[in-house]
């Protein structure tokens, strides 16, 4: 490795995504898809978002995906079809994009804020402690956060003990396993985002639902256009949430047959850094037992009085951090404005909120790269 004053801040930034990349790879493939859709005259549910979903689907292991508009809306739609109804009461953890408890209060239910364990994710311990004391929780929204799998054997026996119904937020986990067992292929369906930066991004916004359930895949596929059973029937209080034929081609064309090989990439990354990063006042988050993590981002902790201090640093170094989340849901301002509920304290979330920082990663990344932002993390005093 080089020596702390080996990269100057003229260097080109070491950047947390690399778009211009992305595209210089997959370019071609994305304007031969775009030509396809032009040529097509169908651009709204036809041809591309059916063998989309059936590529999806068919990668993730799972028989039945439905193409939406957004993460949230997947969320939604899938506690929606799971008879989430308002005023039930759903468990979500403390830390997760905001559409995840967003998605909740949408619907009119109640969240349930549960504790963290240390790596973020839904502390199952105490998830089954609050399922035991309140009966009248029924659902539960785990987060496969970071990239990292929850342990699924786990939440089968939730869902066998308290008959709890589960819709797996996996926006950030699409290939990662806990001891072999895929991330969303436990719960009554699985949600998923592909917003630009996910490890299954589109060029914009998208989502996606699945399961195991024809029922609940129809219900779905009715209720993202308007509430159609058919042309101009509206059986149900609906959504415009529809993935687009063009976002759909894109996938399946460019990105979904290279997902594979980015996310070993991605792994590769995080075993560098795990082995590189020998900074005591830095400590990653690592890798929970039984996961193999799909690592979407790469989260360190500092102390929080000195988090901005370190991130100045990396960026000195030309290397680029965020936050990955700087608070807690529960302790947004829009919450004021919500009901919900606290199970126990969430004082481990609320302390990874104030000390986590992102690192890059991304399957783009050249050694070189890599090796610079190991040394900008060990030069930091």
């Amino acid at each position: 490795m080089a020596n702390s004053g080996a990269y100057s801040t003229a260097a080109a930034p070491v950047k947390l995504n690399d778009f211009e990349r992305q595209w210089a790879e997959t370019g071609g493939a994305v304007l031969d898809a775009v030509r396809e859709v032009g040529e097509s005259g169908w651009y709204i549910l036809g041809r591309q978002v059916s063998a989309f979903e059936a590529g999806l689907s068919e990668f993730w292991g799972l028989p039945h995906a439905v193409g939406v508009a957004s993460g949230l809306d997947a969320i939604e739609i899938g506690l929606r079809v799971c008879g989430c109804k308002p005023g039930d009461k759903v468990i979500v953890p403390p830390v997760s994009a905001f559409a995840t408890v967003l998605a909740v209060i949408r619907l009119g239910a109640v969240p349930v804020f549960v504790d963290c364990d240390s790596y973020g994710l839904a502390d199952l311990d105490l998830v089954e402690k609050a399922m035991e004391a309140d009966p009248a929780i029924r659902y539960f929204v785990p987060v496969h956060l970071y990239g990292h799998c929850l342990d699924m054997a786990r939440m089968e026996r939730l869902k066998a003990r308290f008959g709890a119904v589960i819709v797996e937020d996996c926006a950030q986990s699409i290939g990662a396993r806990h001891n072999g067992i895929t991330c969303g292929t436990v719960g009554d369906c699985a949600a998923t985002s592909f917003y630009p930066t996910k490890n299954l991004g589109a060029l914009g916004d998208g989502g996606a639902l699945l399961t195991r359930s024809p029922e609940h895949a129809a219900a779905a596929r009715c209720l993202r256009d308007y509430g159609q059973a058919s042309k101009y029937r509206h059986e149900q209080l609906g959504y415009n949430s529809r993935l687009d034929e063009l976002h759909a081609a894109v996938m399946l064309r460019a990105f979904l047959p290279r997902l594979s090989e980015w996310t070993s990439a991605r792994r590769t990354i995080a075993a560098e850094y795990l082995q590189g990063i020998r900074n005591p006042l830095i400590q990653p988050l690592g890798i929970p037992a039984g996961s193999d993590s799909c690592w979407h981002l790469f989260p360190v902790r500092v102390d929080p009085a000195r988090k901005r201090e370190f991130m100045d640093h990396l960026k000195g170094q030309s290397v680029g951090s965020a936050e990955h989340y700087p608070s807690a849901m529960l302790d947004q301002p829009a919450m004021s404005q919500a009901r919900y509920e606290v199970w126990g304290d969430c004082g481990r979330a609320r302390e990874l909120c104030a000390s986590e920082v992102s690192l890059p990663i991304h399957p783009y990344l050249t050694s070189e790269e890599r090796a610079r932002v190991v040394d900008a993390c060990n030069s930091w005093k």
